[in-house]
Parts: structure tokens; sequence; C-alpha cells
């Protein structure tokens, strides 16, 4: 597991791979999305390749990035996406908690299976676990694609409501997927339903 220390004076860092501070194609409402670097699953057909290398993105503290997420308006909640949230589960709890403090919701994305993260017994997990509106988990099986249900990727994937912030039969779940187009530090950024989004690309 790469998990990212920080210093004393800096406290928990994360590593990030992308960030969109506004958009409505990575869950319910409008969200911020963080996309985290690092996945030791590399599921075969990933959309994301480019966020594996756990030395890859840049390192920043979770104080800066609360205040980023909390200072944008109009936001409902925070996305994790990666690479995988759950190799870096003591920062990234670190920051979900603060976030949902503020009455923030919190939506992730992980490649391990509930019932996985909850054997593993550890604290720092479980802490992140805690923090968590709604999980969508599993590794991405690209030989079962989803057809039908939204921000899904592969059929076998669950959709678990943790928490009473979201139930399945809410409007937002049946709507299509979409794709956006961002400029997100100088830097085009296309996100959302990766079909939709390689059709976005140059």
């Amino acid at each position: 597991m790469a998990i990212a220390a920080g210093t004393p004076s800096s406290g928990p860092t994360l590593r990030i791979a992308q960030r969109v501070p506004r958009t409505e194609a990575e869950g319910p409402g409008v969200r911020y999305a963080l996309w985290v670097q690092g996945c030791p699953l590399r599921c075969p057909g990933c959309c994301n390749p480019e966020m594996f290398a756990t030395e890859r993105g840049t390192v920043e503290t979770v104080q800066a990035l609360a205040q980023a997420i909390l200072a944008t308006p109009g936001i409902e909640g925070l996305t994790l996406l990666g690479g995988e949230p759950f190799s870096q589960p003591g920062p990234a709890a670190a920051l979900c908690e603060r976030v949902r403090a503020a009455g923030l919701s919190i939506m992730v994305f992980t490649g391990h299976t509930l019932a996985e993260l909850r054997a593993q017994a550890r604290d720092d997990v479980d802490r992140l676990l805690a923090t968590v509106d709604l999980l969508v988990d599993g590794r991405f099986e690209k030989d079962q694609p989803e057809t039908a249900r939204r921000w899904i990727g592969s059929r076998n994937q669950v959709m678990h409501f943790l928490t009473g912030r979201y139930a399945p039969h809410d409007a937002c779940f049946t709507a299509p997927n979409t794709a956006e187009v961002h400029f997100v530090g100088g830097k085009l950024v296309i996100n959302g339903w990766p079909a939709l989004a390689d059709r976005l690309r140059p």
C-alpha cells in the first residue's frame, strides 16, 4: 500500500493525479472530483492507466485540499476516484472527515469490494469507510460493460448506499451518463463517462 506520510509541519498528504472543482459527471449533484494517484490493482482496460504508477502526480497536503474543496461554491460533495483511493486510506480519511464535517457528501470509487476492505481490519481503511455515503466497488471487468446503471463501469460493480444521504430510487441514478470539458490550472481536462469523453478528445 502506498500511503503518503507527510511531515509534522504540513500534516498528512495525498498524491493526486487530477482534479475538477465543479462537475456533474462524477456523482450526484455538483461535486468536487479528486483523482488520487497510484493503483495496485491495474485492471485491464482501465480508463485511467496513467494513474497506476505511485510515483506520478503531485503531493498535496490534506489541509490545502480541504480548504480548496470547502471554498468551492455550490457543490454538494466530494468524489474520490483514481487510481485507488484505498491505497492512501489514512490521508483520504482525514480529507473526507473534514469535508463531511462541513456538511458535504462523500462518494468513493474503489476497485476493492466492500467485503475485501472490511476484511482488512485496518483502522485507516475503516476510518475512510466511515466517512462514505456512496461507495462504488469492484474491479473493472472490460468484458462486462455496464450499459444501464449510471456511473458504473462494469456489471460486476456494486453501488453501496452506506448512509441515508442517497437512495437507489433517486432520479439522478437513472439519468444518462455525461462527459465534460474543463480548464483546470491552465490544462484541458476531459472527465465523465469514458466512451463519451473519448469523443471529446482531439
